[in-house]
C-alpha cells in the first residue's frame, strides 16, 4: 500500500503524506462509529448542539494555522482568511433550527390515540469531502449529522489531507467523543469495499461525476441513501434591464474567485445584445486588475490552481476553443506568474459556441466564455443546454421576471443579482449530472434522519 501524497501547488513539494488504512483497520473504524452512535443519540439535543458549536469555536481558535495550511494545500491566497464566515454562519443557522426541525409532529394526542411523526438519526454518516472548499463542504453535512444524533466518519480529499485532521482535533478538544467523529485516510478500493459492505447508513460525496458514479456502483443493492454533489457549469444571464456594473463585478468574481475552483462558480455568461459590448469591455478590465501570485503575498488576489493536472484541463480547453474560433481577450503577458504549471493566467473568451468543450464541460478554473443573446428564449435554451444543474444567476430588476425565468431553468438554485453564494436557510441541491440529495436548510436535517411513525392506541 502506497502513502497518499499531498503535492503543494505553491512550490510543487510534498507538503504532507499519510498511509491509508488497511481494510481491517477501516472496518474497525466503522464498527466503533456504529457502537458509539446509540449513546451519542441518547444525549439531550441541547448537549449535542453545544458540543458541535464548541467544536467550531475551537476551530476558530486555530484560524492562523488553518489559513496558512489551506494556502499550502490548495493555493487560496491568505488574504481571504479561510472559510470561517461560512463555517460559522452555517453552524449557527443549522443549530438554531435543530429543535424545531427534529421535534416530533403530533397528529393526535387523545385518550384513545397518540399518533405522531418523529425524525430518527440514520446511524453512521460517511462524508467524502472535496478540496476546493474543504471546511465549508464538510461542515454542510458534519454539523447537522452530529446534531441529529449520527456518528460521522470523514474521508478528506488527498489535496487537503490536513483539513480532516484539524476538524477532528478541534471537535475532540471541544469534547466530542473520538468514536463519534473519526477522520480517516482511505484508498478508493477500501472506500468502495466499506460502502458495498453497508458499513455506513448514509454517504455524502462531493466531487466529480465519475466519482459519484463510482459511489453509486459501490452502493448498488445496499439501499444506502446517498447525497451526491457532482459537476457544474453554472450560467449567468444578463438581461437588457440589468445593472451592468453590478453584473460585471459579481459574475466575474464568481468566475475567478478561488482560481475558478468553486462548485457554483460562474463558467458561462449570456448577455443581451444591447449590453454585450459594454459588458465584455468591463469584464476584461475587471480580470486584468487581478494579481496572480504566491498565495502568501498580500497583493495576490489569484493563487495557483490546486494541482498542475487541474490547470492542464483548463489550458487544454482554452487552446481547443481558440483553435475552433474563440477569441481570447486576456493577454497572458499581463500575468507573468503563469508558469505553465499550477499558476494559470485567467482568461475571458468570446466568439464561443456550445460546440466547444469550454462551454459544455466543467472547467473548474479561471476561464469564462461570454455569448451574445437576443432574448430570454435564446438565453433559456443555452442555459439549459448543459448536462449539469447546480445554480443559475439571472440579472434583472424585477422579482417576477427572475422567478418566471428561474422556473424554466433546469437548476438547483436560482439567483437574482447574486452568484456563487450559499444561503444556509435554503437547500443546497442540484439536478441532472450535478447529482442528487440536498444539504443545509431544514431539508439538510431530513437528509441525515429518517421519518419514524408512532401509532399508539389505548385499549
Amino acid at each position: 500500500m502506497k502513502p497518499v501524497q499531498l503535492i503543494s501547488p505553491v512550490d510543487g513539494r510534498v507538503y504532507a503524506e499519510r498511509m491509508p488504512l488497511s481494510l481491517e483497520a477501516a472496518q474497525a473504524v466503522a464498527a466503533r462509529a456504529k457502537a458509539a452512535q446509540k449513546g451519542w443519540a441518547a444525549r439531550p439535543l441541547e448537549d449535542r448542539i453545544a458540543l458541535v458549536k464548541a467544536g467550531v469555536a475551537r476551530l476558530n481558535e486555530m484560524k492562523d494555522v488553518v489559513v496558512e495550511e489551506l494556502a499550502w494545500q490548495m493555493g487560496r491566497p491568505t488574504r481571504f482568511g479561510g472559510e470561517y464566515g461560512g463555517v460559522n454562519a452555517r453552524t449557527e443557522y443549522m443549530a438554531s433550527i435543530a429543535a424545531e426541525t427534529l421535534a416530533p409532529q403530533m397528529i393526535e394526542n387523545s385518550n384513545a390515540f397518540r399518533r405522531y411523526l418523529a425524525r430518527e438519526p440514520l446511524g453512521v454518516v460517511f462524508i467524502v469531502a472535496p478540496w476546493n472548499y474543504p471546511y465549508l463542504t464538510t461542515i454542510n453535512t458534519l454539523v447537522p449529522a452530529l446534531i441529529a444524533g449520527n456518528t460521522v466518519v470523514l474521508k478528506h480529499a488527498s489535496q487537503t489531507l490536513l483539513v480532516g485532521e484539524r476538524l477532528a482535533q478541534a471537535f475532540h478538544e471541544a469534547g466530542v467523543p473520538e468514536d463519534v467523529f473519526q477522520n480517516v485516510v482511505l484508498d478508493h478500493a477500501t472506500t468502495e469495499a466499506l460502502i458495498a459492505a453497508r458499513a455506513f447508513n448514509f454517504v455524502n460525496f462531493t466531487g466529480s461525476v465519475a466519482g459519484g458514479q463510482a459511489i453509486e456502483r459501490a452502493a448498488a443493492g445496499t439501499f444506502t441513501p446517498l447525497g451526491l454533489e457532482l459537476g457544474g457549469k453554472d450560467p449567468g444571464y444578463v438581461r437588457a434591464d440589468a445593472n451592468l456594473d453590478a453584473a460585471v463585478d459579481t459574475l466575474m468574481d464568481g468566475a475567478m474567485f478561488n482560481a475558478g475552483q468553486c462548485c457554483c462558480g460562474i463558467e458561462r455568461i449570456y448577455v443581451h445584445e444591447s449590453l454585450y459590448d459594454a459588458f465584455v469591455e468591463k469584464a476584461v478590465a475587471w480580470v486584468n486588475a487581478l494579481k496572480l501570485g504566491n498565495p502568501f503575498d498580500a497583493a495576490s488576489t489569484l493563487g495557483p490552481m490546486a494541482n498542475t493536472r487541474f490547470a492542464k484541463v483548463v489550458r487544454d480547453q482554452i487552446a481547443e476553443a481558440v483553435a475552433q474560433g474563440a477569441k481570447p481577450l486576456i493577454d497572458p503577458a499581463n500575468f507573468p506568474a503563469d508558469d505553465g504549471g499550477a499558476y494559470l493566467a485567467p482568461q475571458v473568451l468570446v466568439n464561443v459556441t456550445h460546440a466547444m468543450r469550454v462551454m459544455m464541460e466543467e472547467s473548474f478554473g479561471p476561464v469564462v466564455g461570454i455569448m451574445k443573446v437576443k432574448d430570454d428564449a435564446e438565453a433559456l435554451r443555452l442555459m439549459n443546454d448543459s448536462p449539469y444543474g447546480l445554480t443559475a444567476s439571472i440579472w434583472t430588476e424585477d422579482y417576477d421576471t427572475a422567478s418566471a425565468l428561474g422556473a424554466q431553468v433546469e437548476t438547483g438554485t436560482v439567483f437574482m443579482n447574486r452568484a456563487d453564494y450559499l444561503d444556509p436557510a435554503l437547500c443546497w441541491t442540484g439536478c441532472k449530472d450535478t447529482g442528487r440529495g440536498g444539504s443545509l436548510s431544514y431539508l439538510g436535517f431530513h437528509s441525515v434522519t429518517r421519518p419514524k411513525s408512532y401509532h399508539l392506541k389505548k385499549v
